[in-house]
């Protein structure tokens, strides 16, 4: 492990855009998690987030997960930009006359990833913990680890994504071509959805529908972007004003989204170390 962490220390020491994506993401997942401390202006009047309730326990957990989320195509872009030069530069086949197996190579690269992972995970966790003990409004033990669980879904959303770029840019090498796969994946799964969700509501009306929406079991769900976006809700609906107008938050745990995430990440490892293997580098 020492050894892999070391080649992959020196490989990306020297490149540029893996160290300036690295601090810019890092920098904006900081900036992201004190945006409740800024006024903004909707539709003429000041709203302030905090006082809407994003830094309460225990929906904090939730509103931060799912903000810095949003951030996760940065680091996307680092792990990409990462791999796609081993090819473009011939580094991987140096490497492998070198005696680096695909097996390791496969290794190195999942280090990478659960390095971002876990720190990205432990930011977010002590800087919501600190906010949280800052300007909740209560402090309760009970309350503040109430859905701590996000946590852990952030983990597993984030690391999911990552060995999806890593299949697909193996797979492809070029980054122009990773981004373009992946807007297109992103594409198709939002109109699968769409049909899906058209066919389950056809011909029913208000109260039915979210009922449906509610309660039924979605198959599109299971695809690996929607799987990874079932894992974090929107928190939109739990501020204070969107309560005051009657919004209601419901949520069940989405235990098939988080078998499903485990299940690909599995396939894209296991997807990409085929690859390495079935090519002629």
């Amino acid at each position: 492990m020492t050894k892999l962490l070391k080649l992959e220390y020196y490989k990306n020491l020297n490149y540029r855009p893996f160290k300036v994506f690295t601090i810019l993401y890092f920098a904006i997942l900081i900036v992201f998690l004190f945006i409740g401390l800024i006024d903004f202006d909707l539709f003429g009047e000041p709203i302030n987030l905090k006082e809407q309730g994003i830094y309460n326990f225990p929906e904090i957990w939730n509103f931060t997960t799912w903000i810095v989320a949003l951030l996760k195509i940065f680091l996307g872009l680092i792990i990409v930009f990462s791999i796609s030069q081993e090819f473009s530069d011939r580094m991987f086949k140096q490497n492998t006359i070198d005696g680096l197996s695909r097996k390791e190579f496969i290794g190195s690269k999942l280090l990478t990833i659960s390095i971002f992972t876990i720190v990205s995970t432990i930011i977010v966790f002590a800087i919501t913990m600190f906010l949280g003990y800052r300007y909740s409004n209560t402090t309760e033990s009970a309350k503040v680890f109430e859905e701590i669980f996000f946590i852990g879904n952030y983990f597993l959303k984030l690391f999911t994504f990552f060995c999806f770029l890593m299949f697909l840019s193996i797979l492809l090498r070029k980054s122009i071509f990773v981004f373009l796969a992946f807007f297109v994946f992103w594409i198709g799964e939002s109109i699968l959805s769409g049909i899906e969700v058209f066919t389950k509501m056809k011909g029913l009306q208000g109260a039915q529908r979210n009922e449906v929406l509610q309660n039924d079991f979605f198959i599109s769900h299971l695809l690996p972007l929607e799987s990874m976006s079932s894992l974090i809700p929107n928190p939109m609906v739990r501020l204070n004003m969107a309560k005051a107008i009657g919004f209601k938050y419901e949520f069940h745990y989405p235990t098939e989204s988080l078998i499903a995430c485990i299940i690909w990440c599995v396939i894209f490892i296991f997807g990409s170390y085929w690859i390495l293997k079935k090519r002629d580098w």
